[in-house]
């Protein structure tokens, strides 16, 4: 008998990639042979990053993630940040391209496909494993608020909190139990993703997954149960497994669409301990003109070591976009970067804190390394890890913005000197993580739940 082998498939988008390559590291190193399906689009990326440090290739090698990829629906030179038309690609084209992949890998005639895990997002590669008799898990790299507030869509349709294409029928803050955080709904994750178009599609499909979840075996989720008590005692069919980091799996994390700079760790090296402000906007935030410069010129008037990640994309100019003359006036204590090893910054001793976008990868990696945040969400799911991080946590604090929809330079420097002057966002957080990493310990609640999934997966 050959190992147990997993076919592991993301939503084609780099924040829901990177954890479950975690896992299937995690998997390998257990003794499973994992084939990593990504679309052809984000397979290319990938490969073009990749490094032999990542435990990661096109090869067939057993002691490796073997990445392959099918097409999206997508035309090369077309939008993948038009969520709505990726979406409705992805549903044309992809399970078919899936269930040709895994008849192909069976058809090979030894280490046949045994288990299917699949993000909660693309819940029709689940469907095509029932098909094929294939065992199925569910993933879910978000928070698990955000799992549970898409289980509870029909009592929120009941209760005429939304209509039945998800549009809130008047603004106002709920909260699915006392001890959850309270969200807005005007920033449900449905409602902040591009056009109505958009919305009513993404919409359908999560009422569409919320039917395929309920026929699945394992539903796991990238959080703890120390972070969110509340999500996993009203759904307790959510396991928690975090944190997924690479870092604990004693390898390097996979699955970038940019190359990292490590060149920035020399760099923090050299400034003083708890005293440079790491700024980074994830893979889909963008910018217009206005609001990155008074970003830049924030940072400026901080007077503080700052790292920020500046992707090539990050705005919306074709143009110099930065203030005149300002890389030259923060020369000596900025250090701007395409894209960062951000495990490993955030886990070295002179970051004081994390400007964030909020996106769950980043919650879990600041968290589990004690950092404060100062949160800048930008769309979906990333009010709602705000909210975590300001009202239930208490590690970080928010910004307001102007008449003009803007965060001021002025905003960002107070806001800057109010987290890093009171010494209590600090002790929570590293409270927090205490309990975080705890729950990867032996004896802990997310090791004993990915414990079981794996022995499950082997019989």
């Amino acid at each position: 008998m050959g190992k147990p082998h997993v076919v592991a498939v993301p939503y084609p988008a780099q924040g829901h990639i990177i954890p479950l390559m975690e896992l299937a590291q995690c998997l390998i190193k257990c003794g499973f042979k994992v084939t990593f399906v990504n679309t052809e689009f984000n397979h290319k990326r990938v490969m073009n990053v990749i490094s032999d440090k990542n435990n990661v290739g096109e090869d067939q090698n057993q002691n490796q993630i073997h990445l392959v990829s099918i097409p999206d629906g997508l035309e090369p030179r077309e939008d993948r940040n038009e969520l709505g038309k990726l979406t409705e690609a992805i549903f044309r084209v992809m399970p078919t391209k899936l269930e040709e992949l895994i008849e192909k890998i069976n058809g090979l005639g030894s280490d046949s496909v045994s288990c299917v895990i699949a993000d909660v997002s693309v819940g029709w590669a689940l469907d095509v494993a029932e098909k094929m008799g294939i065992r199925r898990a569910a993933f879910w790299p978000a928070a698990a608020a955000l799992w549970a507030m898409v289980f509870s869509v029909p009592k929120l349709i009941d209760d005429r909190i939304i209509d039945n294409d998800g549009t809130p029928l008047k603004n106002q803050m709920i909260q699915l139990s006392p001890t959850m955080p309270a969200m807005s709904t005007s920033s449900l994750v449905w409602t902040c993703i591009g056009d109505f178009t958009a919305q009513k599609l993404v919409f359908d499909i999560m009422v569409k997954n919320i039917k395929t979840m309920k026929g699945t075996e394992w539903q796991i989720c990238n959080s703890t149960y120390e972070q969110e008590p509340a999500a996993f005692t009203s759904f307790p069919q959510i396991l928690p497994i975090g944190p997924l980091l690479a870092s604990e799996q004693l390898g390097n994390s996979a699955g970038h669409f940019w190359e990292e700079d490590s060149s920035c760790l020399k760099w923090l090296d050299q400034q003083p301990p708890c005293s440079v402000i790491y700024v980074a906007f994830g893979s889909f935030t963008v910018f217009d003109q206005t609001q990155f410069q008074e970003l830049a010129l924030g940072l400026e008037l901080t007077n503080r070591p700052f790292l920020w990640v500046v992707r090539p994309d990050i705005t919306d100019e074709t143009t110099e976009a930065y203030p005149n003359g300002f890389e030259e006036r923060v020369a000596t204590r900025g250090r701007m970067v395409g894209w960062a090893p951000q495990q490993k910054v955030l886990s070295h001793p002179s970051i004081a804190c994390f400007l964030s976008h909020c996106g769950w990868n980043s919650t879990m990696e600041s968290v589990s390394n004690g950092i404060p945040f100062l949160c800048w969400p930008y769309f979906a799911d990333q009010f709602l890890n705000q909210s975590y991080v300001c009202d239930v946590w208490k590690v970080g604090l928010g910004f307001n913005r102007d008449e003009r929809g803007i965060i001021t330079q002025g905003e960002i420097k107070e806001k800057v000197e109010e987290l890093l002057s009171d010494q209590s966002f600090k002790a929570r957080a590293l409270d927090l993580k205490e309990k975080a990493m705890g729950e990867i310990k032996e004896g802990g609640c997310s090791h004993k739940n990915l414990h079981n999934f794996i022995e499950w997966m082997k019989a």
